[in-house]
């Protein structure tokens, strides 16, 4: 095999011409032993050089045999004469989309009665019609099409009456994966170093043979190899880098074939409706490729064509692995039907086949957030859109793995904030829209020049039900807050704990699993994809379920905090969703958000928790999040140059009387009066308390300054620009019976009474000083600058 290779593999080993050697015999000896006292490489001496000359010589053999084919596809017509003997083997020539449905007949069954020569003749022959018939009966089966959309019983009746295809194709999955599996022991043979770095090796090269064989195995295990790159927490870091690759290393199909599909959906030649189409496809995707195109109109699109003969290829796949998982359940004895989830996934992918329903969703998914200015969603053109073709606005900007692979702050900021807005954006398609995007990977998302998020490729939506909504919110709030035992409870909400699951062992097991999960200002100081390993294997253990769209939230934002750690290795996906979620339950006036809001404010007895309010709004205060709650005029007093404790009192102050502070107010009457007049007294109230001794002292220093002008004939005090929405908080009557209505009940603790007494006085007593104060600075002042402009006046006339 050697002789057929590359001069360079045969070559690579000799250091001297052959007239060094004979002109420098020393020389050559001196060469002999250098080599011998070389060190072995990585791939382990002779042995690894051996295999490396085989696989150029592979590579070699497949480029000639690549040629060769590509001629033999040209004289020969293969690729027709291919797809007469693909028609054949499916039995597609003698499918009648007519045909009804039809079920399979009993094996006629023998009758032997007391019977003449002449009547058993006559019995033999209505034996054979019998017969005959029962054939024919199968033959008329075998007309029956595969369904449009995936029904798991057609889905088997049709693939039950074509063994021979799903024999090849296992045949087909077995070779690809044993050779898989040959190509990853080979490639270890000999490998050196140390034992971390070799298995981060080992892991990757694992990655790289399974990518090559999801990408020989076709779109089917392309799909599924692009879904588990996002999931690092369950296959590994190296191994998800490796088929992260299937996102941009997709083979395409030949371009006549795609302009032959256009033609045939569109009905009418390709230049009837385009000005201009690329050459080659833009992008290459497991169930299509996209060529940019320009309208008649002007606009540039994006044309995206369905890869032929998908829709076959996609359901045997599925059967396939519905065929695997229902034995695997037989081995297994689970009690869950695992076959379901091959159900979900193909309902999931063959509803991506059929671009009118993507187009629907795109439609949908634009319109439901178009009122959110930091998502961009492309428009549809619907008189280009077809079954097998869809044609959108083309949107411009760079993926994340763009942005990856250039290293420079630039690029880092854009990664960040594009993950940052896609950490909101997940949020809000889970928490407000209900409407997700399930395919959230590197290929369909985009970071526009305008500094937005762009959304490409609805195939899949995923959508939420309320109660889903608020468990999540709910389970979000828990987790940070510690609080596992709720977040059993949400996850029992969510469809996710089975009814019957000994709920106090998995809540134990849980918190055993999280208790290492150390909290910082607050917040967990834990990546996101690590305390979802930690659910997962809690569940797994206890054989919960797994719901669609809780796969597909908790991959979203894993694959989201996988960008973020690229750019940023301290990012903290709870960091980054948590503002939007308080904002979420302190907007949202329902029953579900404010029993959320309940139990992290309050304890068991309804009992107000200062400390708890006050984590949970220290968060927020010192971002953007909450700060649109506030007035306009106020924010940038409240963001700018502020410590955050005076940050988090100004949140509160100017929160309680405003139009968003309502689930504030509600939250405040129902809670144990006692314990509010204690939280307010208490040492952790005290930033509270000083920024309401400066409201009152600028409320006093104002009425003072008006008395004062009325009875000096001549204006010498000056204006103090107060703040009118503080003077708002102590005018408004909602706070006032607030406040009287938990006075008049604290009265039951004297001792609570007489602390929130002398706390209110200090608070007066420092306020009255502090406008004096004022007031008298002011005096002076004004005084003096009278004075300094008379004896100036007294200079200029002398």
């Amino acid at each position: 095999m050697a002789s057929v290779s590359p001069p360079v593999a045969v070559l690579c080993y000799t250091q001297t011409s052959p007239r060094t050697r004979r002109n420098h015999p020393n020389s050559s000896r001196k060469n002999l032993s250098s080599q011998k006292k070389q060190k072995p490489s990585k791939n382990g001496g002779g042995l690894g050089n051996i295999v490396e000359v085989v696989q150029k010589d592979v590579e070699f053999l497949k480029a000639g045999f690549s040629k060769g084919m590509q001629w033999a596809n040209k004289a020969f017509r293969i690729p027709e004469v291919s797809k007469s003997v693909e028609d054949l083997i499916w039995l597609r020539n003698i499918e009648d989309s007519r045909a009804t449905s039809f079920r399979f007949p009993s094996w006629p069954q023998p009758y032997y009665a007391e019977l003449s020569g002449v009547d058993l003749f006559l019995a033999d022959l209505k034996a054979m019609e019998v017969y005959a018939s029962y054939f024919y009966y199968l033959t008329k089966m075998w007309t029956k099409p595969l369904p449009e959309m995936y029904d798991a019983d057609v889905v088997t009746e049709y693939f039950t009456l074509r063994p021979h295809v799903v024999a090849l194709r296992l045949l087909e999955v077995f070779t690809a994966f044993a050779s898989a599996t040959i190509k990853f022991r080979i490639s270890r043979i000999g490998s050196e170093g140390e034992d971390d770095a070799r298995e981060s090796i080992s892991d990757y090269n694992f990655g790289i043979v399974l990518k090559e064989t999801m990408l020989n195995l076709g779109p089917t295990f392309i799909k599924v190899g692009q879904s588990l790159s996002t999931r690092p927490d369950i296959i590994g870091h190296e191994v998800s880098k490796a088929l992260s690759e299937l996102n941009d290393q997709i083979p395409p199909f030949p371009r006549a074939e795609a302009m032959k599909i256009i033609e045939e959906e569109l009905g009418s030649p390709m230049h009837a409706y385009f000005s201009y189409i690329s050459e080659k496809p833009v992008a290459a995707a497991s169930f299509g490729q996209v060529y940019k195109a320009t309208t008649h109109d002007g606009f540039d699109v994006a044309v995206k064509v369905q890869r032929p003969n998908l829709r076959h290829v996609v359901v045997r796949d599925i059967y396939i692995l519905r065929i695997g998982l229902g034995l695997l359940q037989k081995i297994a004895k689970r009690k869950s039907d695992l076959r379901l989830y091959a159900d979900e996934l193909g309902k999931g992918l063959i509803g991506e086949l059929d671009y009118n329903l993507e187009a629907a969703n795109a439609f949908g998914f634009r319109e439901v957030h178009s009122r959110f200015t930091f998502i961009s969603v492309p428009q549809v053109f619907r008189h280009l859109s077809k079954k097998r073709v869809l044609t959108m606005e083309w949107m411009a900007g760079d993926s994340p793995s763009e942005l990856m692979s250039v290293s420079s702050e630039e690029s880092n900021r854009k990664l960040l904030d594009l993950v940052n807005k896609g950490v909101e954006a997940s949020l809000i398609q889970l928490l407000e829209t209900g409407l997700m995007h399930a395919d959230p990977h590197s290929g369909n998302l985009r970071y526009t020049s305008s500094g937005k998020i762009g959304f490409l490729d609805f195939g899949l939506l995923c959508r939420m039900e309320k109660k889903h909504q608020f468990a999540m919110l709910s389970s979000v709030v828990h987790i940070v807050n510690g609080d596992w035992a709720s977040l059993v409870h949400d996850l029992t909400e969510m469809d996710v704990v089975r009814p019957g699951t000994n709920i106090r062992r998995f809540t134990m097991d849980l918190e055993d699993a999280l208790g290492e999960v150390e909290f910082k200002n607050g917040m967990p100081d834990v990546k996101f994809s690590r305390v979802l390993g930690n659910i997962w294997s809690v569940a797994l253990k206890y054989h919960c379920r797994m719901p669609p769209y809780y796969v597909l939230v908790l991959r979203s934002l894993a694959s989201l905090e996988g960008f973020a750690v690229a750019a940023d290795p301290t990012f903290k996906t709870f960091e980054a969703a948590y503002p939007y979620v308080l904002q979420k339950l302190l907007v949202d006036n329902s029953a579900a958000t404010r029993r959320i809001l309940h139990s992290v404010v309050f304890n068991r007895r309804r009992e107000f928790q200062w400390q708890k309010l006050a984590v949970f709004l220290r968060i927020g205060a010192t971002r953007t999040g909450l700060q649109s709650l506030m007035p306009l005029n106020t924010r940038a007093q409240s963001a700018a140059g502020v410590a955050p404790e005076v940050n988090l009192a100004n949140l509160a102050l100017k929160l309680l009387p405003s139009r968003n502070g309502l689930v504030l107010r509600r939250l405040i009457m129902t809670a144990d009066a006692v314990s509010l007049i204690r939280a307010l007294a208490s040492h952790e109230a005290s930033p509270f308390r000083k920024q309401l001794s400066k409201i009152i002292a600028d409320i006093l220093y104002k009425w003072m300054s008006k008395a004062l002008e009325s009875k000096l004939s001549s204006q010498v005090i000056v204006a103090s620009g107060t703040n009118h929405e503080y003077e708002s908080i102590l005018r408004d009557r909602r706070l006032r019976v607030i406040f009287f209505k938990s006075l008049n009940s604290a009265r039951k603790d004297p001792i609570v009474l007489l602390r929130f007494c002398w706390a209110s006085f200090t608070v007066l007593f420092v306020a009255s000083a502090m406008a004096c104060r004022a007031v008298l600075a002011t005096l002076v002042a004004s005084y003096w600058s009278r004075l300094l402009y008379s004896s100036k006046k007294i200079a200029a006339t002398v």
